[in-house]
């Protein structure tokens, strides 16, 4: 294994990962499988590689977006289109634990290297395919991004005023919590059931299904009222005004949370609005005109005047932060969510850091997101092929082996 491509240890150490997803929610998965300890093997069609290799912006020469969620992988590099690709893939999947795909259902059994084809290859194989709706269901062969998938789950609906109807969440909540995140629960369940009965099995992550249970307290509230909320009107969303962003007087925003009855307390006293104390939970016109109360309150400091009012009250009031502000918060730096690293073209560079924290196996971040093929020679040599060999088939367009480069 190239030591410089993946954590020397962590809690997947020795689990090996085939990656043929693209684009953003299997690569961030299995990159979080990866920081963990797992050796991904990033296999990419040599002639048309992960499209997010080409999506702006850069950083030098190379997509940030790609560089974020492709880091701690090795790169293979292959054609997958012609027998000896094919039989390449099949030697990787004898050394294999995992392998992730992300393509529309079918579409991997026609290239040849489907689940069924693999388990004749490997029988304990397990296969996670990632797709939007699954399967099966009249919507398998559809396609979809993240927004089509948080419109069907209803969240869409719920986010926004009556005013301005649906508004985009700030993040890719389909492509992170219901591809991503899944895709890490689905590879670790699989591999757990494996422990037990020896059995690989495949496993259908669809992004529609997984994002659902993000509406679980909003589908209680819908089936115990029989009602429709009103976007922005719901108690987590934009109904209580105790349960709210204000913007202060530089323009800045903080977030107001309360829904104990002690916080609430805390934070008229902060405030001295003693006539606040018993309208923390009033709904409808009352909320409005408490909301109206609010905002004017905190139109008068700044926000981080308001921080340092409130530092000495126990309440839930926290400044809501811009992109450009994160690295520098104190919380996440001491919880090393901000991590810098050092690329061969564009130098150093920041990314989110790893979210689980090992006691006895640390999980931390390998090197940055690799060329494409620049793991392809060692790899090949790993599964038994000879210089020569591998000379042989770069030659004939069956693999590519990166250049080495260093950062300028």
């Amino acid at each position: 294994m190239n030591k410089n491509s993946n954590p020397p240890s962590g809690p997947l150490d020795r689990i090996r990962i085939l990656d043929l997803t693209r684009l953003y929610p299997g690569p961030m998965g299995t990159m979080m499988l990866a920081d963990m300890g797992a050796d991904i093997i990033k296999i990419e069609d040599m002639n048309s590689p992960d499209y997010m290799r080409h999506y702006p912006p850069y950083l030098s020469s190379e997509s940030a977006g790609f560089l974020a969620v492709n880091r701690s992988k090795r790169s293979f590099a292959v054609n997958l289109s012609v027998k000896k690709g094919v039989k390449l893939f099949f030697s990787l999947v004898k050394t294999a634990d995992i392998v992730v795909e992300q393509f529309r259902p079918g579409i991997i059994d026609k290239m040849g290297i489907g689940y069924e084809a693999a388990r004749k290859i490997k029988e304990n194989i397990i296969y996670v395919s990632v797709t939007g709706y699954g399967q099966n269901g009249p919507y398998a062969s559809h396609a979809g991004h993240d927004i089509n998938y948080i419109g069907y789950s209803g969240i869409l609906s719920s986010t926004g005023t009556k005013e301005s109807g649906p508004v985009l969440p700030g993040a890719q909540i389909a492509d992170v919590a219901g591809g991503a995140y899944m895709t890490v629960v689905a590879c670790l369940s699989a591999l757990w059931a494996r422990e037990k009965t020896g059995r690989g099995q495949k496993v259908d992550v669809a992004m529609l299904d997984a994002i659902l249970p993000l509406m679980t307290l909003q589908m209680a509230h819908y089936q115990a009222a029989g009602i429709q909320p009103e976007p922005g009107k719901a108690v987590l969303s934009g109904g209580l005004a105790c349960y709210e962003a204000y913007r202060c007087a530089d323009g800045k925003f903080i977030a107001l949370g309360i829904l104990e009855e002690k916080f609430w307390k805390n934070f008229c006293e902060m405030a001295h609005r003693p006539e606040w104390l018993g309208r923390q939970f009033v709904i409808g016109e009352e909320a409005d005109k408490l909301r109206r109360a609010i905002s004017a309150f905190f139109l008068t400091k700044e926000r981080d005047e308001w921080i340092h009012d409130a530092a000495g009250y126990d309440l839930c009031l926290t400044p809501i932060l811009e992109i450009s502000e994160i690295e520098n918060d104190p919380q996440l730096k001491a919880r090393d969510m901000i991590v810098e690293q050092t690329h061969p073209l564009c130098g150093k560079i920041k990314t989110i850091g790893v979210p689980l924290k090992f006691s006895e196996t640390p999980a931390t971040p390998g090197a940055p997101a690799p060329l494409l093929g620049r793991d392809t020679q060692s790899i090949m040599k790993e599964i038994g092929y000879t210089q020569r060999d591998i000379s042989a088939l770069a030659k004939e367009g069956v693999i590519l082996i990166a250049e080495n480069h260093k950062a300028t």
